[in-house]
């Protein structure tokens, strides 16, 4: 991949999730499984994240890895910024089929 904005982009963002938690970089490796100095590295990017890492330090972050057609990358971007989280009442659907009038 000739671009290399991705990669930056995507060490950032878990950084500053680490840090909005306020979990130390100790802290993560601990739970993910890796020593402080490997999640010190990748977040310098000085290592290339294997995928498998990406979406076990993604996860313990509260965050989830995925592919998003680059059509819908606009619609996504901006419903992340949103930043809403719908209440388990606003999340019901407006009707169910099998309901009786």
């Amino acid at each position: 991949m000739s671009d290399k904005t991705y990669p930056v982009a995507i060490i950032s963002q878990l950084r500053e999730a680490r840090i909005a938690q306020k979990m130390s970089q100790r802290e993560l490796s601990a739970k993910v499984g890796l020593p402080q100095s490997h999640i010190s590295n990748i977040e310098s990017g000085k290592v290339d994240l294997k995928t498998s890492n990406l979406v076990e330090i993604a996860r313990c972050l509260d965050l989830e890895v995925m592919l998003v057609p680059r059509p819908l990358i606009t619609t996504v971007k901006a419903l992340s910024q949103q930043g809403s989280i719908l209440t388990e009442q606003e999340a019901e659907p407006a009707y169910r089929l099998d309901e009786e009038n």
